[in-house]
């Protein structure tokens, strides 16, 4: 399967990162292709026309290359920091250039913060924001507490229980993209 991990910080010292390369690694030893979006790397301006907006062929690049890479997706895995009990803005920004491409797949939920929260006051937010989207959530979240010390830059987990606990999060997002893709194939409400 496809999947693509959104990252969505843009801070300076940012290491959440760490937290999206691990989940892309994990995604990858599973047998799946996984991309991870950052939007340091796919900028976009701030909101003013959603990709749906825009006459075919008039989208700017970046939102052409977006919305391919989010169409042939079978599922995401949105990382997310905790900014003032919610998600950052660069998150927020990338993501809701896009609603069709989301439409009728799933999303799993992967917070973290500096403090011992793991940033589950952000994921409950995004999880409303996600469903508006049209994407359904998994059960599971993926809480990572600490970030700066529960992994290296590589992205590989200082403490084995990331890598255990990670283990159902990624079954969970495996049958919900299973099951969603099988249903996309005899057909949607709506698109």
């Amino acid at each position: 399967m496809k999947f693509v991990v959104i990252y969505g910080s843009v801070r300076s010292e940012r290491k959440g990162i760490r937290g999206a390369r691990f989940l892309q690694r994990k995604l990858e030893e599973r047998g799946h292709e996984a991309t991870i979006v950052d939007p340091l790397e796919h900028p976009l301006p701030l909101l003013d026309r959603m990709y749906k907006e825009y006459s075919d062929g008039e989208a700017p690049p970046e939102m052409e290359t977006l919305a391919d890479l989010f169409r042939a997706a079978d599922g995401f895995v949105i990382v997310s920091a905790e900014y003032n009990h919610s998600v950052p803005p660069a998150l927020s920004n990338l993501m809701f250039h896009f609603q069709r491409e989301y439409l009728w797949k799933p999303a799993a939920i992967a917070c973290y913060s500096a403090g011992p929260f793991g940033g589950v006051r952000a994921a409950v937010h995004l999880r409303a924001v996600l469903g508006e989207l049209g994407m359904v959530t998994v059960p599971s979240m993926f809480p990572i507490s600490r970030i700066g010390a529960s992994f290296d830059e590589a992205g590989h987990a200082t403490d084995d229980a990331y890598d255990r606990r990670v283990g159902k999060f990624l079954d969970e997002l495996e049958w919900y993209a299973g099951a969603l893709a099988a249903r996309r194939e005899t057909g949607v409400p709506y698109d």
